[in-house]
């Protein structure tokens, strides 16, 4: 397994809640960061641009990413363009269609040539990743975002997937891949493995980086001394 300081493979945190934000900020190991709405929503905020300034104030200097939120793509693209002022750090998500289903390839393709730092999300199929780097093809720095852990939950391994998917943003210099929601911290190593440029892992998983390497007969003895301790603390009786 390859230490954890010795991965190629760049670790986002995703998440909107300042603390952790600010928490992972302080780590090393973290590159940049990722948000979205619905993780916006459950942290209870209420003012996204409020939000989104107040986090750049403390993180003027990694890449971090916030999302339009309309699903008209003339809104989408006001949208973009405030959001890209935010910061010289800043990358805009779009998702990679609208909620009927109508790709927004060519809305990329006009935000990217025109300098903005686009995040391309919610992929999960191969022609999307064809589609989205040929639309940022010369354009600024973006990342194209596919859902592996998603993948995973439909029964699908997702390494093929991804690591034919390195290999067509190839083509792209200038396009990053990213794992994205990924189930534990295993898939960190397998993106490491086959090359991905960005893996965004959740605060809740970070947390667990201390686990890796751990001696596993040492691992077993505590999770039966855990066991232990539970069962007594309840006061079972048989």
């Amino acid at each position: 397994m390859t230490p954890t300081e010795k991965l190629k493979v760049k670790i986002f945190a995703d998440g909107a809640d300042k603390k952790g934000i600010l928490e992972m900020y302080r780590n090393p190991l973290i590159s940049g960061f990722t948000t979205n709405p619905t993780l916006m929503r459950k942290a209870g905020i209420s003012d996204y641009r409020a939000f989104a300034q107040e986090i750049l104030a403390e993180v003027p200097d990694r890449p971090i990413s916030f999302e339009v939120f309309s699903d008209v793509f003339a809104e989408m693209e006001t949208q973009a363009l405030e959001i890209a002022s935010w910061g010289k750090n800043v990358y805009v998500k779009i998702p990679v269609t609208n909620t009927q289903g109508e790709p927004s390839y060519e809305l990329v393709h006009k935000l990217a040539a025109a300098g903005v730092k686009v995040n391309v999300t919610a992929l999960m199929l191969l022609r999307q990743v064809r589609e989205v780097g040929a639309a940022v093809a010369g354009g600024a720095p973006s990342c194209v975002s596919v859902f592996a852990g998603r993948i995973a939950d439909t029964g699908r391994d997702p390494v093929p997937l991804m690591a034919a998917a390195v290999e067509l943003l190839r083509l792209y210099p200038n396009a990053e891949l990213i794992w994205a929601s990924p189930r534990e911290l295993l898939n960190i190593f397998q993106a490491d493995q086959i090359g991905c440029h960005i893996i965004t892992v959740t605060n809740d998983a970070l947390k667990k980086l201390s686990l890796v390497g751990k001696d596993l007969r040492e691992y077993s003895l505590e999770t039966v001394q855990m066991f232990y301790e539970d069962a007594r603390a309840a006061g079972f009786k048989l």
